[in-house]
């Protein structure tokens, strides 16, 4: 195989590590494509690519993330990661670990790990590297890496669920969520929601959003079916949508642009948490994004008529 072939029959894997380390979708195109500079620029074949590249994209993934690490302090609200509708790498051997991992909430987790600890955790359990190859990755020792990893899972353990719903029972929960929603059935809404639900939306500065989480099921329930006829009144439409292998939906304005998304996190048989990223940097890859404040004043407007 030629050098590009080779590159682009582990592109989908060399993403999805740097997504899982980054959090961001641009940062992680961004890595992989100084990956392939680097290999193409390397004088000799690895004995291994897969290794090679792995360990290449991983290393420039920690020093971009310890670079981001400043930036998400001084974030404006909550940081979510960049959506991401669908992970390009597939492997059935480890296809329960690939979707946990890739969720919103596994990505908030894993922003609480130094860069090294989160680095050998998506290599090692997310991934199944052998320890060999997740030290030479990081640049430390097989015994540093276990090390890193047990500091890992412990800290994953403590913020993890103990039960999550099935594949078939999140999308259940999903469809009726969604249709409670169009419906404004705020009885509907408040059923599927944990009592202790929130509801927290990521703008960044850069678009309007929530001033605060809303907490509790009868709230975000009021808040929802209040909201959704508004947007529809200025032609605001949305369709479910898997966001991070996670229930989801895309809103879109009446010319079909990204508005923003919503994730669901679903905990035994009830919506625990709605996530809401409107910020439209994180947006563009999904396609043309709408102006989130002329969207916001003409919502406005359309209600002082209505008056």
């Amino acid at each position: 195989m030629s050098k590009v072939d080779e590159f682009e029959e582990l592109r989908p894997l060399l993403f999805s590590i740097a997504y899982r380390i980054l959090g961001s979708v641009g940062e992680a195109e961004d890595a992989v494509q100084e990956t392939w500079l680097r290999f193409d620029g390397s004088a000799t074949r690895p004995t291994s690519t897969k290794a090679f590249l792995s360990a290449t994209v991983t290393r420039i993934a920690i020093d971009v993330l310890r670079s981001a690490r400043v930036r998400r302090e001084e974030y404006t609200g909550p940081w979510f990661p960049e959506p991401l509708l669908a992970d390009p790498y597939q492997d059935p051997a480890r296809a329960a670990e690939l979707a946990d991992s890739v969720s919103m909430a596994a990505l908030l987790l894993l922003e609480r790990l130094s860069p090294l600890e989160r680095s050998v955790f998506v290599l090692r359990e997310v991934f199944g590297f052998g320890f060999d190859e997740v030290a030479e990755a990081v640049g430390r020792s097989e015994s540093a890496c276990r090390q890193l990893l047990v500091r890992a899972r412990r800290h994953m353990r403590a913020g993890r669920p103990r039960f999550a719903a099935n594949r078939q029972e999140r999308q259940e929960l999903a469809t009726r969520f969604f249709d409670a929603l169009r419906d404004g059935d705020v009885l509907g809404l408040q059923e599927l929601l944990a009592a202790d639900v929130s509801m927290v939306g990521d703008g960044g500065g850069k678009a309007p959003q929530l001033a605060r989480a809303v907490i509790g099921a009868e709230n975000v329930a009021r808040l929802l079916a209040s909201v959704l006829p508004r947007m529809a009144s200025v032609d605001i439409t949305f369709e479910p949508h898997e966001i991070n292998s996670q229930p989801g939906a895309i809103f879109r304005d009446r010319d079909g642009r990204v508005l923003h998304i919503l994730a669901l996190d679903v905990l035994d048989g009830r919506i625990q948490t709605i996530r809401s990223v409107i910020n439209p940097e994180k947006l563009g890859h999904l396609g043309p994004v709408a102006d989130a404040w002329a969207i916001d004043r003409e919502v406005k407007e359309a209600g002082r008529q209505r008056r």
